[in-house]
């Protein structure tokens, strides 16, 4: 794909960006960013064969360094472009602002009619995108993001402020932002209902819910509960937040209980997801010999050896299972068979579970007998 540069390249989506375009293959990225000397980027789009243009402002303290930032620049992009005598296409990132009449939306339609008349001028491809709020990982709190902002206050425990919880977001994540980019220099655009360049994939939410549900984040470790990731804007929101947790706090404990066959500790769990948990068995201990009327389990000796019985309520006849850490295989446990899980090693027997349904203290379906 040859020579890509990227203006914006310490920016949230040009970082976002990069990250993408260093994993394909035949690829060289020239960045730019305002810490470069200004004389840097002629020699860098000199080399280009495509251009994203994503440096721009957009909370500047002086309502002027709007064209600065976002029109002046642009036209030194292009004017340079226009002078290597050859049609290089452009991506530029721009904002639905643009269809508002606010200074940094006035900014940003200014440098998109440059950006058409220079692809009308040269044949260069250009794509124009009108992006929405958008959000994902290294995006800056009390800056571009109210979705960073509330990821950042959530995680290091500030209060969010939401003025008028009715008022609707749309957001698009990042990871997509960066798909359409790419696609764009792959020659395999989505475009939108009015012929432009656009995201497939965009969310609507109103801020009050989105407060709520970043909210919640901090107690699905007490609770072990996960979030709805089936949900695919709550899926994003999750990981987003997770970006923002100090680095002291990236590890938690488990709620462990201990006696003398070992220990055992509950990762996870929700209605979707059942239950995960671990245990570690000493040599020559059983756990289990109980039954369920509905739940199911599936054992996973992760280290150790261990045997694994069962016995059908209404028989005699006791099946066993051989497992080890050494050939690691999965066993079902149906209901209504009374089992049990025994270490028959020298060492300490490690074993993951999963279970069907969440423990419940109030509806245990937990029946002890002997298998």
């Amino acid at each position: 794909m040859g020579k890509v540069v990227v203006t914006g390249s310490q920016g949230f989506i040009g970082r976002n960006l990069i990250a993408t375009l260093s994993t394909l293959p035949d690829i060289q990225i020239l960045t730019f960013d305002v810490e470069d000397a200004p004389e840097s980027l002629a020699a860098r789009l000199a080399q280009a064969e495509f251009v994203f243009h994503l440096a721009g402002v957009n909370r500047p303290q002086d309502p002027g360094d709007f064209t600065h930032g976002n029109v002046d620049l642009t036209q030194r992009v292009l004017d340079i472009l226009r002078s290597l005598g050859r049609p290089i296409p452009l991506v530029i990132s721009s904002s639905t602002q643009a269809a508002l009449g606010n200074p940094y939306g006035a900014s940003k339609k200014h440098a998109e009619d440059l950006v058409r008349a220079y692809g009308k001028e040269t044949g260069a491809p250009v794509f124009v995108f009108r992006l929405p709020n958008v959000f994902g990982k290294w995006s800056r709190p009390n800056y571009n993001s109210v979705v960073a902002t509330f990821c950042h206050n959530t995680a290091h425990g500030l209060p969010l402020e939401v003025h008028d919880p009715a008022r609707e977001l749309q957001l698009v994540h990042v990871d997509d932002v960066v798909a359409e980019f790419i696609s764009a220099l792959q020659g395999k655009l989505h475009r939108g209902p009015d012929g432009d360049p656009a995201v497939s994939r965009t969310f609507t939410i109103t801020l009050g819910d989105l407060a709520e549900r970043i909210g919640r984040f901090p107690q699905t470790r007490l609770t072990r509960e996960v979030p709805d990731v089936e949900d695919d804007l709550t899926r994003r929101l999750y990981s987003m937040y997770l970006s923002y947790l100090p680095p002291d706090r990236f590890a938690y404990a488990l709620d462990t209980k201990r006696d003398p066959r070992g220990w055992l500790a509950e990762i996870l769990r929700g209605p979707a997801l059942g239950q995960i948990f671990v245990s570690v068995t000493r040599p020559g201990i059983a756990r289990g010999n109980h039954w369920h009327h509905t739940k199911t389990e599936k054992f996973l000796v992760v280290s150790g050896e261990a045997v694994i019985r069962f016995r059908q309520l209404s028989g005699s006849e006791v099946i066993e299972y051989s497992v080890s850490g050494g050939e690691p295989r999965v066993v079902d446990i149906p209901p209504g068979y009374t089992h049990s899980i025994t270490n028959t090693g020298t060492d300490d027997l490690i074993t993951l579970f999963w279970a069907s349904e969440p423990f419940d203290p109030g509806r245990p379906d937990t029946y002890a007998l002997q298998v």
